[in-house]
């Protein structure tokens, strides 16, 4: 599938870097923020099956009177993008630990569409994903969406986060309210403006074959509206937050999903610690991390969603894409639990002001993996006799998923992060290069 994007976020990353030419190129003096700072980029993308994506994000951050800088007392995200075809991002996100006195206070409100989410079925390798079979030059093309489903998704969730009196360890409580709508790709969206061979001919995709041999249920198929009640503990030592050169950031949350249909507890461990191997400069991060069902029976469409106890992200969907493993298909590796790490170098390898604002550039080389550690089972007994099972499926366990690569960071006094990584997965049944442009580094 022919995928074009630009981006106007990369061409700002050009801009600045030809504005900082005869600046200097280290500066040790900081401007001390102070009262409302605002970073907002246009974003333009272009998507062969989904069109022209147009629209724009804004982050605030108050800093009151400077004397907590880089800290902030208030910050407010808001973006508003949308694809010609249908898909698109409304978002409203808050975060504060001032709102309310020794708590930490995060509110969401998200309508997510995706025209055509990525879906390769269950348990990693043991799902087969044929390339040919949605590359339109080959001989063996079916769809260019075959391995795609729609979901429209509406979220809202507010958590609270405060101190035990422990030393770092705090606790962390929140709910959540999730209305997911799950269907078949519409093509007729899709080929409006296309003629010849660009049409998607009216046929199966992978998710509409699950559906008739069974493997996804008819109470799930359609997705339905869930409530999730979350509650953890954190231990939290790093010495900041955007990007943290020391300490450790690990959580155990369990998340507990109620629905007419299905009720079921998902547990999420995750693990981050942060190394300084030169001052200010050079660092060694990593991330582990486990999620997995371990009471009830969570529908196909929530196996993917990733717990935290805490995610300015909008996308909340592993193993795989942006957030997860850079450079592997999204939601390539899905089962009833993953496990998955992140190893990286951040180098920040210029720093200076630029128009009364703090800017560093940093590089951060890096190496993804993950696995499904329990199955998910598959109910192969309704496969009509006529379809061979091997193009589908895979005998044997999981093995690890692993993914390599780089990327770049220009960050404003601390807090707005552009980001910009470029992965590749080492086996080609997970993809090929991935670039993910937005915000923050990954963890």
């Amino acid at each position: 599938m022919k995928i074009i994007k630009i981006s106007l976020i990369s061409l700002s990353l050009i801009i600045l870097s030809i504005n900082t030419k005869g600046q200097d190129t280290i500066q040790t003096k900081k401007n001390v923020k102070t009262g409302w700072n605002l970073g907002a980029l246009p974003t333009v993308t272009y998507n062969t099956d989904l069109g022209l994506q147009y629209g724009a994000l804004v982050n605030l951050y108050q800093y009151g009177n400077g004397d907590i800088y880089p800290k902030y007392y208030h910050s407010l995200y808001a973006e508003a993008s949308r694809y010609t075809k249908g898909s698109g991002i409304l978002r409203f996100f808050y975060d504060s630990k001032f709102l309310i006195p020794k708590i930490r206070f995060t509110a969401d409100l998200s309508y997510l569409t995706e025209q055509a989410l990525h879906f390769y079925g269950f348990n990693g390798y043991q799902a087969v994903y044929n390339k040919s079979w949605e590359d339109d030059s080959s001989n063996e093309y079916k769809t260019r969406i075959f391995y795609r489903h729609e979901r429209k998704a509406l979220r809202g969730k507010i958590d609270f986060q405060g101190k035990t009196g422990i030393k770092n360890i705090n606790w962390v409580t929140g709910i959540s309210l999730m209305n997911v709508n799950i269907a078949t790709v519409n093509i007729d969206r899709l080929n409006k403006g296309k003629d010849g061979d660009e049409i998607l001919k009216d046929t199966n995709t992978l998710y509409d074959n699950y559906i008739a041999w069974g493997i996804i249920s008819d109470k799930e198929k359609n997705g339905g509206f869930f409530t999730n009640l979350k509650a953890g503990v954190v231990y939290d030592s790093r010495d900041n937050e955007p990007n943290p050169m020391s300490g450790i950031w690990s959580e155990a949350v369990i998340l507990q999903s109620f629905s007419n249909d299905f009720t079921f507890t998902k547990i999420a461990i995750t693990h981050r610690q942060y190394f300084t191997l030169i001052k200010n400069k050079l660092s060694l991060v990593y991330r582990l991390g486990y999620q997995g069902v371990i009471a009830g029976n969570a529908p196909f469409y929530a196996l993917p969603y990733m717990v935290s106890s805490f995610t300015k992200s909008s996308n909340a969907d592993g193993l795989g894409g942006s957030k997860t493993v850079r450079g592997m298909m999204r939601n390539r590796v899905v089962g009833e639990a993953v496990a998955y790490g992140n190893f990286e170098f951040r180098w920040k390898f210029a720093d200076f002001i630029f128009k009364k604002q703090n800017i560093y550039l940093a590089l951060n080389p890096f190496m993804d993996m993950g696995q499904v550690v329990k199955e998910r089972e598959i109910d192969k007994s309704n496969i009509p006799k006529t379809i061979d099972q091997s193009e589908y499926f895979n005998e044997g366990g999981d093995k690890l998923h692993i993914t390599y690569g780089a990327g770049l960071h220009i960050a404003m006094n601390q807090n707005f992060i552009v980001a910009a990584d470029f992965g590749l997965p080492v086996n080609k049944q997970d993809g090929g290069l991935g670039v993910y442009i937005g915000l923050n580094f990954l963890f």
